[in-house]
C-alpha cells in the first residue's frame, strides 16, 4: 500500500527516531490505529500499527510494523491472567495479527492498543527519564506538567501497564501524556501531528525545567587528578589500554569493542560523586539491557601510570565478575535462562573515557551512546532531586526475561569471522580491497589502510557505515604512522584479530638497470613495511591475549621468479622467510603466521595499473590488455587469476578450519609448477 495513516507513521517516527534527545537507538515505538479492507469479507476493519520487536524509529520502515486487529487485540483483556503472567499475552498478539502481521509484535504493545487514542507514542528521552528516576519523580512531574502529564509508578512493560495507561486516558482528560517511573514517557494524540507535537513538549518542558532550575554541578565538585587528559596523550593512554580490556572484558566471549571520550564522559569522570552514581547503575531497561546492570569503573586518578592502571583494571575485573555472578545468584529463580557472561560491557576510566563492549561493532557503538543517555539522565536527576534508579530485583527481571531471551534466540547465526576485527594494508585496490570485501561479507569489522587515505575511506564507504570498515591513510614504511594506523583500529573497535599485509609496488627492471633506490623502495614497502605492521599488530595482539592471525600477501615470485624482477623477488622471499620466522615466535602466544602466494592478478591491481602491466608486458611480448590471459594460459589451470580468488585464500585461512595451521604458504597462482613448494 501503504495508507495514509501508515505513511504518516512511518513520517512521523522517522523524525521522532532521528533525534537522539527524542529517544535512544531502537528505543521507544509509535503507533496509529486506523481503518482498512479485510480481504476476506471485503469490509472495512479497525487496525493498529505499531512499531514491532527490535526496529529502530529513526529508520523504520513499513515491514518493522505489526499490524493487529484492535476489536481482537482489546477482547484479550477477558483473558488477560494477571501481572504474573504477562509474558503470556506476547504469544497471545499472534492470534489477533492481521493477515501475516507483518513484524513480530513487542512487549509494550498493550500500552498503545488499550489506550483510547488514534495515535500513541512510547519515547525514552534523557529529560523525560531523568524525571522518571529522580527520587521525587511523583512531585516533579507534577510541578513541571500540572494536570497535563500523569505520573505512572514503574511497573515491567506488559499489559497491566498497558491498562494504567489507558486508565489515566480515561480518567484525566486534560492528560496528553505520562511519566513512566523509571522508565520513560508516553504522549498521545488525535492526530500524528498533535501525537509528535505532545511528545515533543513533554521532552522540552522536561529539558527546560532542569536547565532553568537544576543546580548548576549536579556531578559535585572537580576531583584533584581526575581532570581530562589532554587529546593526544588521552587517545594514546586509551590506545594502551583497549588490548588490554578487550582480552578482559572477552573473558566469556569474544567482544568488539568502542572508544568514546566525548565531553559528557570526560566531565562525568571527573567529578566527585560519580563512583556513587556509576554504582547505581542504569535505570531505563533499553539502557541496562545493553550496558549491564553497571559498568566497571577504575578507581585511580588520570595521573596514574599505564602499569599501574593495567594492574589495578585486571583486579577490579576480576571483582566485578564475581559480583555479577553473586547479582544473577541473588535474583534468579530455577526457571530464568542462564547467565549470559559475567564480562562488563561499559568500561570507565577517568581522564581517559569510556570502552563500550558488544557482539558486533555496532552493539559496542550503541551501547556507549547509551551509557552517554544515562549519564544525561543523571545529570538531569541529581540537578533537581536525587537520582533513584529501579531496584536491582527489576533490573535483574528485565536483564533476565524470557521475552529478551527469545528476542536473543531469533538472532540470525553469527557469520564465520564475526567479532573479528582486521587491518588490511594496501586496501584502497586490487587484493587489498577485494580481502577487505571478504572478511567484512563474512562477519569482521574491517580497517582498510592505504598510502592514499581518501581512497582508504571510499573504499571503507563502499563496504557500509563505520560500524563495517572505516578506512585510514598509512605510510608502512614509517614506523610512527604504523603504529597511528593500528591506534586508530584499536580506537575504533577495541582491538585486533587480524592483519593482511598486502601493501606492495614493483617495478620491473634487469639487474643491471635496478638502482639502490628501485631497491630501497620496493624493500621499504614490502619487507620493512610488513615488518613494521606485523610488530606493532603483535604488541596488540600479545596484550590481547586472545591469539590471532596474521597473512602476508606474498607472491609465487617469493618461490620462484621470471626475468627482470630482481628487487620485486628479493623483497617477495624476505616476506615469505618473515612467515615463517613469526609463525615460529609467535605460536606461544596463539597467533597464527601464514602466507597466500598469488601470480598473474592483473584486473583490478594497482601494482599493474601503475606501470608493472606494462613493463611485464613487453618483457613477455604481449600487448598489455591480453597480459592476463598470457598469465592464465602458462598456468597448468589455464585461468585468470583474480584478487577475489587471493581474498578467498585469506578467508580459507582465518574462516576456522585451518585453525591448527601456521607457517602454510597456499599458492594462487592456477598452477605454478616451478613454483611448487618444496
Amino acid at each position: 500500500m501503504p495508507n495514509r495513516t501508515v505513511h504518516d507513521l512511518i513520517a512521523r517516527s522517522n523524525r521522532l527516531g532521528a533525534d537522539p534527545r527524542n529517544t535512544n537507538y531502537a528505543g521507544g515505538n509509535t503507533s496509529a490505529k486506523g481503518r482498512d479492507l479485510d480481504p476476506v469479507t471485503g469490509q472495512e476493519v479497525d487496525l493498529m500499527w505499531v512499531k514491532g520487536s527490535g526496529g529502530d524509529l529513526g529508520t523504520l520502515t513499513e515491514q518493522g510494523l505489526a499490524v493487529l486487529r484492535l476489536d481482537r487485540l482489546r477482547a484479550l483483556s477477558a483473558v488477560y491472567p494477571g501481572p504474573d503472567r504477562e509474558d503470556e499475552m506476547v504469544a497471545a498478539f499472534d492470534h489477533v495479527l492481521h493477515g501475516r502481521g507483518g513484524a513480530a509484535p513487542s512487549i509494550d504493545t498493550a500500552m498503545h492498543g488499550l489506550v483510547d487514542a488514534c495515535h500513541v507514542d512510547h519515547l525514552h528521552p534523557d529529560s523525560g527519564i531523568a524525571i522518571a528516576t529522580a527520587a521525587d519523580g511523583p512531585r516533579l512531574t507534577e510541578e513541571i506538567f500540572g494536570d497535563r502529564v500523569v505520573w505512572v509508578p514503574w511497573r515491567r512493560p506488559g499489559w497491566q501497564l498497558g491498562e494504567d495507561i489507558a486508565e489515566i486516558r480515561r480518567t484525566h482528560p486534560r492528560a496528553v501524556g505520562t511519566v513512566l517511573g523509571g522508565h520513560g514517557i508516553t504522549a498521545w494524540g488525535g492526530t500524528a501531528e498533535e501525537c509528535e507535537r505532545n511528545s515533543r513538549w513533554i521532552i522540552d518542558t522536561a529539558a527546560e525545567h532542569i536547565a532553568e532550575h537544576g543546580r548548576p554541578e549536579p556531578f559535585g565538585a572537580v576531583l584533584d587528578g581526575y581532570a581530562p587528559l589532554p587529546a593526544a596523550e588521552r587517545r594514546a593512554r586509551a590506545a594502551a589500554l583497549a588490548p588490554v580490556l578487550r582480552g578482559l572484558v572477552s573473558t566469556d566471549r569474544r567482544q568488539v569493542g568502542r572508544f568514546t571520550d566525548g565531553p559528557e564522559v570526560l566531565e562525568f569522570l571527573s567529578r566527585a560523586q560519580h563512583p556513587r552514581l556509576a554504582a547505581l547503575g542504569t535505570s531505563c531497561p533499553d539502557h541496562f539491557l545493553r550496558t549491564k546492570v553497571a559498568p566497571l569503573v577504575l578507581d585511580l586518578p588520570a595521573t596514574a601510570t599505564v602499569e599501574e592502571s593495567v594492574a589495578r583494571l585486571r583486579e577490579l575485573h576480576e571483582r566485578y565478575r564475581a559480583d555479577y555472578a553473586a547479582y544473577y545468584r541473588r535474583h534468579a529463580t530455577p526457571d530464568a535462562p542462564p547467565m549470559r557472561g559475567a564480562d562488563p560491557a561499559i568500561v570507565l576510566v577517568p581522564g581517559v573515557g569510556m570502552f563500550s563492549y558488544g557482539a558486533d561493532a555496532q552493539t559496542a557503538r550503541v551501547a556507549g551512546e547509551f551509557y552517554v543517555n544515562a549519564i544525561n539522565v543523571m545529570r538531569g536527576a541529581e540537578a533537581l532531586s536525587t537520582y533513584s534508579p529501579i531496584e536491582e530485583a527489576e533490573k535483574f527481571r528485565i536483564e533476565y526475561w524470557e521475552l529478551e531471551e527469545a528476542k536473543l534466540r531469533r538472532r540470525p547465526a553469527p557469520k564465520p569471522l564475526a567479532t573479528k576485527v582486521a587491518l588490511v594494508t594496501g586496501a584502497a585496490s586490487g587484493i587489498g580491497k577485494a580481502t577487505a570485501a571478504r572478511l567484512a561479507r563474512d562477519g569482521a569489522t574491517v580497517v582498510l589502510a592505504d598510502l592514499d587515505a581518501a581512497k582508504a575511506r571510499e573504499a571503507a564507504a563502499e563496504l557500509g557505515s563505520a560500524d563495517v570498515a572505516i578506512g585510514v591513510g598509512a605510510d608502512v614504511t614509517d614506523e610512527d604512522a604504523v603504529r597511528a594506523a593500528v591506534d586508530a583500529a584499536v580506537l575504533a573497535y577495541g582491538g585486533l584479530d587480524v592483519v593482511v599485509n598486502n601493501a606492495g609496488l614493483s617495478l620491473s627492471k634487469p639487474l643491471l638497470e635496478t638502482t639502490a633506490a628501485d631497491w630501497d623502495l620496493q624493500h621499504d614497502v614490502m619487507a620493512k613495511g610488513s615488518f613494521l605492521v606485523s610488530k606493532a599488530a603483535a604488541r596488540v595482539l600479545i596484550d590481547q591475549g586472545l591469539g590471532g592471525d596474521v597473512v602476508y600477501v606474498v607472491s609465487k615470485n617469493g618461490v620462484f621468479a621470471g626475468p627482470n624482477n630482481i628487487a620485486y623477488s628479493a623483497t617477495k622471499a624476505d616476506q615469505a622467510h618473515q612467515v615463517r620466522l613469526l609463525a615460529a615466535e609467535l605460536g606461544g602466544h596463539g597467533v597464527r603466521v601464514n602466507g597466500v602466494n598469488p601470480d598473474g592478478v592483473v584486473r583490478g591491481s594497482g601494482i599493474f595499473a601503475g606501470g608493472w602491466g606494462a613493463q611485464r608486458a613487453q618483457v613477455y611480448g604481449v600487448a598489455e590488455e591480453d597480459l592476463g590471459e598470457f598469465y592464465a594460459q602458462r598456468t597448468l589451470l589455464k585461468r585468470e587469476v583474480l584478487p577475489e580468488h587471493v581474498a578467498n585464500a585469506v578467508f580459507a585461512l582465518l574462516g576456522g578450519d585451518l585453525s591448527h595451521t601456521t607457517g602454510l604458504h597456499v599458492p594462487v597462482d592456477a598452477g605454478v609448477a616451478a613454483a611448487f613448494l618444496r
